[in-house]
């Protein structure tokens, strides 16, 4: 005769439900991304003519957002579903995929601490790669003028790298009105202004050099910018990442008790 054993034949509730509650949140979150971007996308027309999205030559943040979003979306569908089912399949795939994604995290950071010199001449050719698309697309132009704005900068090295944009450039043949100038956020504002000058750039590059420039623009390049604030700023980096990093343990932690739990009450019926 075969007996059953029904001693603790339950998944704990207690984990389960905590799993779907840390989920649930990131499902929400990885939903409102999603939606963010094509929201982005539909207000730029990119719905209605998807080739704009191959003729970008610079980054386009909606990009950024989607792909978080997306894999957002997924792993917080994978735990919620996972965890209310008692699904073994989903929540290794949870528990995988985070771990995976830690160990990338970890890899990038050793790499970026070890090979400084390559990481800061790849964020170089990367901002003077958007400083070329400037105009093509109204995202990459507002996050430039919002990092040169907060970090008081103006091109990556000097003002001068907005020769590299048509519009900006001081060839001879440029017949833009922005010839020889720079981007608005560039300039030094008064508090007391209410209205932001969006022409206070204007053919401040025709004449002089960059240190002659520090009355009214920013003569400091972004990357010396940035590598001045994370000294200033290294413990909230360092913060950041430890928070993101115990926010995946304990989601490891949860999916990995969880199979457990499942697999003992499998064990008990059997």
């Amino acid at each position: 005769m075969h007996y059953y054993r029904y001693e603790n034949a339950e998944v704990s509730c207690c984990y389960k439900y905590l799993m779907f509650s840390y989920n649930i949140i990131f499902w929400l979150a990885g939903t409102a991304f999603i939606a963010i971007g094509f929201w982005a996308w539909s207000e730029k027309g990119v719905l209605s003519d998807l080739t704009q999205v191959t003729r970008l030559h610079g980054f386009d943040p909606v990009w950024g957002v989607l792909v978080v979003g997306t894999v957002t979306f997924i792993l917080g569908f994978a735990g919620c579903v996972g965890a209310l089912r008692e699904n073994i399949c989903l929540l290794k795939f949870f528990s995988g995929v985070i771990g995976f994604i830690f160990f990338l995290e970890l890899t990038a950071a050793v790499l970026a601490f070890v090979f400084q010199g390559q990481v800061r001449e790849w964020i170089n050719d990367f901002f003077l790669a958007n400083v070329k698309a400037y105009r093509e697309d109204i995202d990459l132009q507002n996050l430039i003028d919002s990092l040169q704005k907060l970090n008081h900068c103006c091109g990556a090295k000097d003002p001068n790298d907005w020769n590299l944009n048509v519009y900006f450039n001081c060839t001879k043949d440029n017949p833009s009105r922005e010839k020889c100038g720079v981007p608005f956020s560039c300039c030094i504002s008064d508090p007391a202004d209410t209205v932001v000058n969006t022409q206070c750039g204007y053919d401040v590059r025709i004449s002089g050099t960059p240190s002659q420039w520090g009355n009214t623009i920013y003569v400091k390049g972004c990357m010396m910018a940035l590598e001045e604030w994370l000294p200033r700023n290294l413990y909230i980096v360092a913060g950041v990442f430890i928070v993101i990093s115990l926010l995946q343990m304990v989601g490891i932690f949860l999916a990995r008790t969880l199979i457990g739990d499942i697999e003992k009450v499998e064990l008990n019926y059997y």
